[in-house]
């Protein structure tokens, strides 16, 4: 059986130059597992690849729902099989690429047994989950599932609320899970003490793209609270442009959170990936993309699947 190639890491750690020249060398087609992402509309600010980038590698679960759509780990997972089959079926090897853990282990495991939240239940709620800062759901979540207490905003806001409507830890399901027989391979991609730096010249190279005029416009049209405000430097530069707080701060506060957000990811995927099947890869080392090359005709040669 073909393995499940992974490219993985923090936030512009280097995940989609990689992936690109691999896509374009072996004929691949990339599958973004990015919760931030499937937004439409919200482009500059999730970096979403290019329409030039789209041309020339194949690219699925972008642009998937509307921003005030609520989209879940579990959803994604059953949308990327399909994405996947898809790929394989265009004679395309899928590839996935992104830096949402819970949606990579989403898709190597099950998740048929994560509760249903009552709809009625849940939309009563999520006025009251909407209005906590980050520290009460972290406290909230602290005594409700422990084991998930360490994670960002979405998460947080999926175990209280599993934990108050359903009476029952989210993180004790995920445990229970098994993991699919399909042989997984991940190449965590990490620029070591550079990211930070990275992430303040990205959030600098969106801003020149127009990230504040997409605000703009987003604003516009989609209500305050839909789901897609959450994502990384939105809802900071929003304050920005509605005139309570300074460029000055609003852009600092956003390098701050990204590379918060970016140490949350990195330890997520320190820990919670199984060792024997993780390569790791600097993109700044001169034979990164050879490693990355390397990485993927290994994993196919070695369940004897041409690359």
């Amino acid at each position: 059986m073909a393995p499940l190639c992974c490219i993985v890491g923090a936030t512009a750690a280097g995940k989609s130059a990689l992936a690109m020249q691999l896509a374009e060398a072996r004929g691949l087609s990339i599958v973004s597992a990015d919760s931030r992402q499937v937004y439409r509309g919200f482009d500059i600010g999730t970096a979403k690849p290019s329409h030039e980038d789209r041309r020339r590698v194949p690219h699925y679960g972008l642009d998937v729902v509307d921003p005030e759509e609520r989209y879940s780990a579990h959803r994604w997972a059953h949308e990327a099989a399909r994405w996947c089959d898809e790929a394989r079926a265009a004679d395309r090897a899928p590839l996935v690429v992104g830096g949402t853990g819970l949606y990579v282990r989403a898709l190597v495991q099950p998740l048929d047994t994560v509760p249903t939240l009552d709809a009625d239940r849940r939309a009563a709620l999520e006025p009251w989950l909407a209005a906590q800062s980050l520290h009460e759901l972290q406290r909230w979540c602290a005594r409700l599932d422990p084991a998930r207490s360490h994670l960002g905003r979405t998460q947080l806001l999926r175990a209280v609320e599993t934990a108050l409507l359903d009476g029952t830890r989210l993180g004790d399901h995920l445990a229970r899970q098994q993991t699919v027989a399909r042989p997984v391979r991940y190449l965590v991609v990490d620029p070591g003490p550079s990211l930070a730096l990275r992430i303040a010249d990205r959030v600098h190279a969106m801003l020149e793209a127009g990230f504040i005029e997409e605000i703009e416009r987003l604003r516009a049209q989609i209500p305050a609270e839909a789901p897609a405000w959450n994502a990384s430097g939105y809802g900071v530069l929003r304050q920005y442009v509605e005139g309570t707080r300074s460029r000055a701060d609003a852009i600092e506060r956003v390098i701050i959170e990204t590379r918060q957000y970016a140490k949350r990811q990195r330890t997520w995927f320190r820990h919670q990936l199984p060792p024997s099947a993780v390569t790791l890869v600097n993109p700044l080392d001169e034979h990164a993309h050879a490693t990355t090359l390397a990485w993927w005709d290994d994993a196919q040669q070695l369940h004897g699947v041409q690359s």
